[in-house]
């Protein structure tokens, strides 16, 4: 019966000879490899001193945008809950109170949003299906934990710096974002 693929190797019965028998040309054949390694570029980096460049389309940790007066952008319209294959987002909305203007956009905004990250799948599709471009995946990676309820992010957690309070750790949360926003303008 003729193999389906060409990978297969026929077996060789022949007896060793006396250095096969030693193993020393084998030893040796190993040793040539390894000192060939100790001359090479190395593979790997100094991970807190060098950082690795991200591909242009790397998604991290969400992150829920806010307008530049500080004001969170999220509607609670769905879309991004509607949107999530892995069904990983829960929001709950509520109606903005009269002297509440400072702090939400629009009348009705998420008084609970949360990400369970053991279910998201870093698809980008909730980015994608907002439309007043509240949520955005960063470039940040998503860190490990020791329990569950650690990787459910809620609101606070999810939620970017106050662009008029903390100027400085908003723009490191933008990251790539904020240079592409002064492009635009």
């Amino acid at each position: 019966m003729q193999s389906l693929t060409s990978r297969a190797k026929q077996v060789d019965r022949r007896p060793m000879t006396f250095l096969e028998r030693i193993y020393v040309w084998e030893i040796f054949k190993g040793m040539m490899i390894t000192l060939k390694h100790f001359f090479k570029k190395k593979a790997t980096i100094s991970y807190p001193e060098q950082k690795r460049e991200f591909s242009p389309v790397f998604r991290g940790l969400h992150v829920l945008n806010r307008d530049e007066e500080g004001r969170e952008r999220c509607t609670a319209c769905g879309l991004c809950a509607v949107a999530c294959p892995a069904e990983a987002i829960t929001m709950e909305a509520a109606e903005r109170l009269p002297g509440e203007e400072n702090l939400y956009r629009e009348e009705k905004y998420a008084a609970k949003y949360e990400i369970n990250m053991l279910r998201c799948i870093f698809c980008g599709l909730c980015e994608e299906a907002c439309p007043k471009d509240a949520i955005y995946l960063s470039e940040t990676f998503a860190p490990s934990n020791y329990q569950r309820k650690g990787l459910i992010y809620g609101k606070p957690d999810l939620l970017i710096p106050d662009p008029v309070t903390k100027p400085e750790e908003y723009k490191k949360a933008l990251g790539n974002r904020a240079n592409q926003k002064e492009k635009e303008n």
